[in-house]
């Protein structure tokens, strides 16, 4: 067993045009002083890093390292969520979704998805380049928009779909897999893979290949009232990523899972800073810990109610609290007997 590392702190919703949260370096300082530890990065924002660069550039890539330690910290992972979801996006919607493009890519499918392609492959070098092993990221989705059968889906329109998100994303698992990194998709509503049925699709089509990894969030599986417990038991050997991110559900006579198309704030599944909401950690911490995840425990901050700054002070502690040093002795070793071939054959009654 291995003791989780953290607690880290997911960057994208923290990232503005002000101090302390408008450069990497002031934003390190910042999640230092209120107890992390590592900081997991977003590609996309160039305040804080150029993915291009630390990609073909190894010496910019260990300027980003010095610059981070320098702060007292580590980077976790880079993600490219945003990226990866334009790997497959329906045509139902590109007008939603083209604001994660560059601006002059805007409107043209084919271009968009070609940068999203070599932006993962961007994605794999840097990481490479840090010295980092697992990479999140969104799958995307051509089907997404059929999720609720109604009308029907015509026959084999799930086959073909996965089919098409494998042939696109199988070129991209092999590139990371020539530079030692992992593909961790985090299984979300939105994306074609959003729980464990469509990821193991998915990983049929890929031929089970060995970097289709899993950054594990609990929280999307609370509103969809899956068993997110005994998801680790299932998928522990791909899990090699981790979000600490809290949500609650708590239905009514008006609205369930669908959520009514309200906001947040008033819908009956929704995201909350973390021990605010009913995601049981304890359970999952141990569960990791058991099953020697190595990775980094990450705070992703997204919560209705609470400020920001509040959510993470409050998130560091809270991770603190919950990594188990583990143990390097067993509980009964005092009873023990030294090995003794004889007594063992005596109690056996042979």
């Amino acid at each position: 067993m291995t003791t989780i590392k953290g607690p880290a702190i997911f960057l994208a919703q923290f990232l503005s045009d002000e101090a302390p949260f408008n450069s990497l370096e002031s934003i390190c300082k910042w999640a230092k002083s209120i107890g992390f530890e590592g900081v997991q990065i977003p590609t996309w924002d160039s305040r804080v890093f150029d993915l291009k660069k630390a990609a073909e550039s190894k010496t910019y890539a260990d300027e980003i390292k010095g610059l981070v330690n320098s702060c007292g910290m580590e980077i976790t992972e880079l993600s490219t969520h945003l990226q990866g979801q334009l790997v497959a996006v329906n045509p139902a919607f590109d007008t939603l979704f083209d604001t994660f493009a560059p601006a002059e890519l805007r409107g043209n499918y084919k271009a968009r998805q070609e940068w999203a392609v070599q932006q993962l492959k961007y994605g794999a070098l840097a990481s490479k380049n840090l010295g980092l092993t697992a990479h999140p990221t969104f799958s995307g989705s051509l089907l997404w928009h059929t999720w609720h059968p109604w009308p029907q889906r015509p026959s084999g329109l799930v086959e073909d779909g996965f089919k098409e998100l494998a042939r696109r994303w199988l070129p991209i698992l092999n590139y990371f897999d020539e530079h030692g990194v992992d593909v961790c998709y985090e299984i979300h509503p939105g994306e074609d893979l959003f729980d464990g049925v469509t990821y193991e699709m998915f990983l049929d089509k890929v031929n089970q290949h060995p970097r289709a990894c899993l950054l594990y969030d609990p929280s999307h599986f609370v509103l969809q009232c899956l068993d997110y417990i005994e998801y680790i038991d299932l998928y522990h050997e791909r899990i090699k990523a981790f979000h600490v991110k809290d949500a609650e559900f708590n239905s009514t006579g008006r609205q369930g899972t669908f959520g009514g198309y309200q906001n947040w704030a008033d819908r009956a599944g929704r995201y909350r800073s973390p021990g605010d909401g009913q995601v049981d950690f304890k359970k999952i911490f141990s569960k990791l810990t058991q099953y020697d995840f190595k990775g980094w425990a990450v705070m992703e901050w997204e919560c209705c109610i609470k400020h920001p700054e509040d959510g993470a002070r409050e998130g560091a502690e809270f991770i603190k609290k919950n990594i188990i040093r583990v143990t390097e002795k067993a509980f009964d070793d005092f009873a023990g007997t030294a090995p003794d071939a004889e007594l063992n054959r005596k109690i056996l009654g042979i």
